[in-house]
């Protein structure tokens, strides 16, 4: 007999029960993650090892002091606020203590190895932390990339509509081509080239990545200010040591 909506609802569906620790690590074995988790975990583990050589640790004042500026940030007031985000996060106060004492240990790596090189870097690569805000229509098929240039620059039809109707990049397809504001140091070599004496407004492309064809409008240049770099340029730094140490590690 043809099942029906009402006997489907007639059956009785269990509750879905809360996952495990074994039952969430199981996911991410047959869900082909596992290992995309597990280098992340041995990167942590790494982390907390070179910091240990180096003799940097965290106090319990600084514990506390950055454990009340996330509860400040997310608005976790009181104690039955922040008891129910943990909760909700399945994590208990200890997992949340050494998820902090991370974050506070990898800042103070990142200045221990390079807060003394970032003045030097910077005033050496200074144009790598130009920042600039990018619109950008991304499409698979050259013939359909100089399509949309035509309609933009000789048909004048709107950057915003056409990036909503063909890009194929989920970012600029959502936000009508904007895609936020960037370090030229954060962006493919080939959209640097084609970018890097562009005025504001104008309409570059269509440029040959390994991702597509762009279409990319520049919205807006910023000057470049080492007070707003800095921070970027200690990441960029301590993020290109870091991946040499730990794939050197790994063979």
């Amino acid at each position: 007999m043809t099942k029906t909506l009402e006997n489907i609802e007639l059956v009785s569906v269990p509750e879905i029960a809360l996952a495990t620790d074994e039952d969430i690590i199981a996911y991410l074995r047959y869900s082909h993650k596992i290992a995309e988790y597990a280098v992340l975990a041995e990167r942590n583990a790494f982390i907390l090892n070179i910091c240990q050589q180096f003799g940097l640790t965290v106090t319990d004042e600084e514990l506390q002091t950055a454990g009340d500026a996330f509860r400040l940030e997310h608005k976790l007031l009181g104690v039955s606020e922040t008891l129910a985000w943990l909760q909700q996060q399945r994590i208990t106060v200890d997992d949340w203590s050494k998820g902090t004492r991370l974050e506070l240990l990898t800042k103070k790596l990142k200045e221990y190895l390079f807060g003394d090189a970032v003045d030097g870097h910077y005033l050496s690569n200074r144009n790598d932390y130009q920042r600039v805000a990018l619109s950008q229509i991304l499409v698979s098929d050259l013939t359909e990339a100089k399509k949309i240039i035509y309609a933009i620059k000789e048909s004048n039809e709107s950057f915003c509509a056409l990036a909503l109707e063909y890009s194929k990049g989920k970012q600029s397809k959502q936000n009508g081509g904007f895609v936020g504001i960037r370090f030229l140091s954060e962006l493919i070599p080939e959209i640097v080239q084609a970018i890097s004496q562009a005025k504001e407004g104008e309409v570059i492309g269509p440029i040959n990545t390994k991702l597509g064809y762009h279409i990319l409008r520049i919205e807006k240049w910023f000057p470049v200010e080492f007070s707003e770099s800095r921070e970027q340029v200690l990441e960029s730094l301590y993020q290109n040591w870091l991946q040499a140490n730990t794939i050197s590690a790994s063979k």
